[in-house]
């Protein structure tokens, strides 16, 4: 009796702290935390929002030569990103569709004609003197910066590796009096002229009418030519308004949604549907937790996803509860008639959730854009739906057992069979 006494204190102890575990990460997740100084901040100020719950453009670029090997595909989608964060841009998603095209996602309020024109440059950088022979190229740069000059006139500050240096040099010096051109894709965007040898390896494109303009182009600069020509064929804006009215609708519909999930859960099933809706706000909490931590952007499709995996969890929960009640009904004792239920029913969830997995990897690598999004919350949701439903329901109800709290057929809305666990 006294060591049945210490393995119920023992149980029910293990059960509280898993409880207050739970509840407690879930608060810190949707409310955040802030002592000392040290703040970590809630899921919905440090998620990644997509560009339709936030607005800002969207472009679909489409290389124009022919049987373009990967590795240039995937440098021209590097460069292609990195013009873009290049220009003060954050939250970019760049992803390949098909063999020719890049979609490129950027989130928030920007003006697309910049956007399209930053990108399609093909970025091929030179310096011509007063006769037009080239004297330097974009390869010779080894960094450009947007910065403003003595009188506060915004210019690109240029910084040359050791052979441009050597050649700059030499090209000013022969020079002096004369122009020396520099042109962006065939576009003359400065044309100087040479007043003395520059031999320290720096110099500066002049004539930018705004910062925007020079952060721009130091973006180019400093990411290179592609290796490729590239065109947008599909510029799409989503209005801010749009995005803004998107997430708290989405946000709603998903509270309701939840909601409803756990009032029938805990109808249904009374006291063990109560441990499964525990499980399943540790489920809720670690999938945005997922997302923060992979800098996933959460789009509508994503969210859909996600609701429609709360849904699959509670088909696992469905599942094991039923199988409960089934050997519960032919006399099987209660701790017995739990191990089965969660034996039988694991075939079953394990099936039903690969098959729809095996789904998502086909949506994710044959999709594109909001697709992706789907199919990845989609795999990221059937794999933790399966850890809380097949691990963690099961820890709460077999400590829920070992405590006393289920001790009675009526608990599982079982009328007849074993009485004894």
């Amino acid at each position: 009796m006294k060591a049945r006494s210490k393995s119920k204190s023992k149980s029910s102890i293990l059960f509280i702290l898993c409880v207050i575990a739970i509840f407690s990460l879930a608060f810190t997740g949707f409310k955040g935390f802030k002592i000392a100084g040290w703040e970590i901040k809630s899921i919905g100020e440090a998620i990644t929002k997509g560009l339709d719950l936030q607005g800002g453009v969207s472009v679909l670029m489409e290389i124009q030569e022919d049987d373009v090997p990967s590795d240039v595909r995937q440098r021209t989608k590097q460069l292609l990103e990195l013009r873009v964060n290049k220009i003060g841009v954050s939250e970019t998603v760049v992803t390949e569709e098909g063999e020719k095209r890049i979609r490129v996602d950027i989130p928030g309020a920007y003006n697309s004609s910049e956007i399209v024109d930053g990108l399609s440059k093909t970025g091929n950088l030179e310096f011509k003197d007063s006769e037009g022979n080239i004297v330097l190229t974009g390869k010779d740069v080894k960094e450009a910066t947007a910065v403003l000059d003595s009188t506060s006139s915004p210019v690109v500050s240029l910084e040359l590796n050791e052979e441009g240096q050597t050649k700059f040099a030499e090209a000013t010096a022969n020079n002096i009096g004369k122009t020396i051109s520099i042109s962006m894709d065939d576009e003359v965007v400065s044309q100087p002229v040479v007043q003395n040898a520059i031999t320290d390896g720096k110099a500066v494109i002049n004539g930018m009418s705004s910062m925007e303009e020079a952060t721009k182009l130091s973006g180019i600069i400093s990411s290179g030519a592609l290796p490729v020509t590239v065109k947008a064929v599909s510029v799409k804006n989503v209005g801010a308004q749009l995005g803004a009215e998107a997430l708290p609708n989405a946000v709603k519909a998903g509270v309701i949604g939840i909601s409803l999930v756990f009032i029938f859960m805990i109808l249904y099933y009374r006291l063990p549907g109560l441990f499964a809706s525990i499980a399943l706000t540790l489920y809720i909490t670690l999938v945005l937790i997922v997302f923060v931590e992979m800098k996933a952007a959460l789009t509508l499709p994503g969210i859909a996803a996600f609701l429609l995996t709360i849904g699959m969890a509670v088909d696992a929960n469905v599942l094991i509860f039923e199988r409960i009640r089934e050997e519960l009904s032919i006399g099987i004792p209660i701790k017995s008639a739990i191990k089965k239920g969660f034996e039988n029913a694991m075939s079953s969830i394990v099936d039903s959730n690969s098959t729809t997995f095996i789904a998502a990897l086909i949506l994710y690598f044959m999709g594109s854009g909001a697709v992706k999004g789907f199919a990845v919350t989609l795999m990221i949701g059937i794999i933790l739906s399966l850890f809380t439903a097949l691990i963690v329901t099961k820890i709460l109800i077999n400590l829920a057992v070992d405590m006393g709290l289920l001790k009675s057929l009526g608990q599982f809305r079982v009328k007849r069979g074993a009485e004894n666990a």
